[in-house]
């Protein structure tokens, strides 16, 4: 079994890049000798010819052009590794923001596969309502966000769409009652949009909560004192989507947008990527009923 050397290798790619010996020996930080004992060590273990010297310009013979194809991808393949072990570049913390009711399925088996290709980095989770997420990337206190909204701003990214459902308690009738009873927390992204439509239609309706926290709201709403809004995927089973025949109106589709990409090859863009993999995959046909 004949091994490759790596630094052999890759003294062979810059003579073939630099198109000579002594410019490859300078881009190595190595002697001359050195690099041209490695190419005749190389040619020996393979039994080829790898340079035609015949010129004053070295030149790839056809072995030595098939070799460089392999010795590339080797050095390349070997750096990665390295690189992904070891380089500094890969170690720190990532600041990911995220709406709770968009965490799963997708976060965390993004965070499950990105964690296994790159264990020295930490990322944070950060969740929180789209408002204030926005806000902490404005401030820099958070590197990439997901947010819902009807449409992107600036930088963002759509990722994906969901209906937003009206939602009540199982077998609830609150939705049926003047004036509607709606609960909204106060930095719900969602709220203004559904106010618009119930306004539009001409609907009375009553605020019963004033409260930032999702958790109060969904209690209100399990008690069947209240309706409110969620995304189709994100509905928990305390709660139901309301088939209104039309008695409130149509909420429309929210988009998933991802903020602070910007076609980034590093590996916050790998993490990137596999968020737009992720969401990608929970693709389907939109259909919203009232």
């Amino acid at each position: 079994m004949r091994n490759l050397d790596m630094t052999t290798l890759r003294s062979f790619v810059a003579v073939a890049e630099q198109g000579g010996v002594t410019r490859a020996a300078s881009a190595l930080n190595l002697t001359q000798s050195a690099v041209s004992m490695q190419l005749k060590r190389l040619e020996e273990l393979l039994g080829q010819e790898l340079l035609d010297r015949s010129n004053r310009r070295i030149a790839l013979t056809g072995s030595g052009e098939l070799l460089l194809t392999y010795a590339r991808r080797l050095v390349d393949l070997n750096d990665e590794a390295v690189g992904r072990l070891t380089d500094e570049v890969y170690e720190g913390e990532i600041v990911l923001g995220a709406p709770y009711d968009i965490v799963y399925p997708v976060v965390p088996q993004v965070l499950k596969r990105f964690n296994s290709i790159y264990p020295r980095v930490k990322v944070h989770l950060k969740s929180s309502s789209t408002l204030k997420l926005l806000d902490a990337k404005r401030r820099g206190e958070a590197d990439l966000i997901l947010t819902t909204e009807e449409e992107p701003g600036p930088g963002g990214e759509t990722l994906t769409e969901m209906p937003l459902r009206w939602v009540g308690a199982p077998g609830g009738l609150s939705w049926k009652r003047k004036p509607l009873k709606l609960a909204f927390c106060n930095v719900c992204i969602f709220r203004a949009g559904v106010l618009r439509r119930v306004d539009a239609q001409g609907i009375e309706w009553e605020m019963v909560i004033d409260s930032d926290d999702d958790r109060s709201v969904e209690a209100l709403i399990s008690a069947d004192l209240a309706v409110g809004a969620l995304l189709e995927d994100s509905i928990p089973p305390h709660l139901e989507a309301i088939q209104t025949g039309g008695a409130l109106p149509d909420l429309g589709v929210q988009r998933i947008n991802m903020y602070g990409a910007d076609s980034r090859k590093d590996v916050l863009g790998e993490l990137a990527d596999m968020l737009r993999q992720g969401f990608a995959a929970t693709r389907g046909p939109v259909a919203v009923t009232a």
